[in-house]
């Protein structure tokens, strides 16, 4: 069976593994923002951006420090335990009046209108088990999404990365280490996703005890 056949059923596992991590380790990655976060706030500022889309938002850290940074955000992940975390945590924080969050599995058509959003930001999310079908797809929809000129975010990890090719294989680049399936990007993906827009900086860093090795993607939507 392929990776591409696989897919359907991987993503269900994976939806059961998040949910139940969330709920049994909340707040899971503590309440710092990622180091990628903090370099999105000062793209978005210079973008002009107000409002951000962040995907794969889980419990919230990122998604908080956008709102405490002064933006409108939009929260969605397919974990609805993380989500409620988030919510807590927003209103704990005063800002529930900022964060607004949607349960939303991104193999779907993102649920907001056309050229809705200023920027979206994506921390690990396009390297989750998904196909490169899936993967274009969803590049697509948030081209749609964005106004024009806006800024896109992301980060994935890459096939320098320690676990790339070990574990269990589940074809398209996609190996599983301990319940978690990643979908390891090169370079010539990332290359591919920019088609049609500006692709501003590919930065390559580290984070974690593994430690894993990731690309920051920045992109603009042409105006």
């Amino acid at each position: 069976m392929t990776g591409q056949e696989q897919t359907p059923q991987l993503a269900q596992a994976q939806r059961e593994h998040w949910q139940h991590t969330y709920t049994a380790h909340p707040g899971m990655y503590g309440e710092q923002p990622s180091e990628p976060a903090i370099h999105a706030v000062g793209v978005f500022r210079t973008a002009g951006a107000r409002d951000v889309l962040k995907l794969g938002a889980g419990h919230g850290r990122d998604a908080l420090h956008f709102a405490r940074m002064g933006f409108t955000v939009q929260a969605t992940d397919f974990s609805a335990s993380g989500l409620e975390q988030l919510t807590h945590a927003a209103q704990a924080q005063g800002a529930g009046d900022r964060v607004a969050t949607t349960v939303h599995d991104v193999r779907e058509p993102l649920p907001l209108a056309d050229g809705s959003v200023d920027a979206v930001f994506a921390h690990m999310l396009l390297c989750m088990a998904l196909s490169t079908k899936e993967i274009h797809t969803l590049v697509g929809e948030i081209a749609r999404v964005l106004r024009p000129g806006g800024s896109f975010v992301y980060t994935v990890r890459h096939t320098g990365d320690a676990h790339y090719g070990t574990g269990t294989t589940h074809g398209d680049d996609i190996f599983e280490h301990g319940g978690f399936a990643v979908r390891f990007f090169d370079r010539d993906l990332v290359d591919a996703l920019a088609d049609g827009w500006t692709l501003n900086e590919v930065h390559a860093f580290e984070e974690g005890d593994l430690p894993r090795r990731l690309w920051r993607v920045t992109q603009t939507l042409p105006r």
